[in-house]
């Protein structure tokens, strides 16, 4: 069996899950989020836990079983606590400002950008308009949005200039050896 699939969900405090056929929702503190499963994976809610099971050993079963599993746990986990990604600016003259939901970017281009965050999803901008922390309650949806938003200007090489991750290290290259040499 499942090593993942076997483990139990526990469920917060204050967390409401609700299980139909084929769909769990899960209502917190943060906000509320549903998600399609499997109809045939039968999904059990003993005191403050929940548990996935699957009907048999055939390899779909086997695949979906884990996922499920994994799936509500970062449901209950989003509602609960949320989840938060942070992007830094590096360059001059590069910079970000919220306005509304919209994400403005100077980026070194000769237009600023706007980019609309989807429902769900919280941007804010520290002092010095470098970092960006994008938090929402759907884990999918806020690692998405980190990603198109450092897909707008990747880190180069040579200076790191672009839109990083705050965990990501880029690695530098050296440029051109100079003059002198054969």
């Amino acid at each position: 069996m499942s090593r993942v699939g076997k483990k139990p969900i526990e469920i917060p405090a204050g967390v409401e899950t609700k299980l139909e056929t084929g769909k769990v929702t899960v209502k917190g503190p943060l906000g509320e989020i549903s998600q399609d499963v499997n109809p045939k994976l039968t999904i059990k809610k003993e005191n403050n836990t929940l548990t996935v099971e699957r009907p048999s050993d055939q390899k779909l079963y086997r695949e979906m079983h884990g996922l499920t599993r994994n799936l509500i746990a970062n449901m209950v986990m989003g509602v609960s606590k949320g989840f938060e990604k942070t992007l830094e600016i590096t360059g001059v003259g590069f910079k970000a400002a919220v306005q509304g939901s919209n994400l403005m970017l100077t980026l070194g281009f000769s237009h600023p950008i706007v980019y609309p965050l989807p429902k769900g999803i919280k941007a804010t901008v520290d002092a010095k308009q470098t970092q960006i922390t994008l938090k929402g309650v759907d884990r999918q949806l806020v690692g998405q949005i980190a990603a198109n938003v450092r897909s707008l200007k990747k880190p180069e090489p040579y200076k790191g200039k672009g839109i990083k991750y705050s965990t990501e290290v880029i690695k530098r290259k050296e440029g051109k050896a100079g003059k002198g040499g054969k």
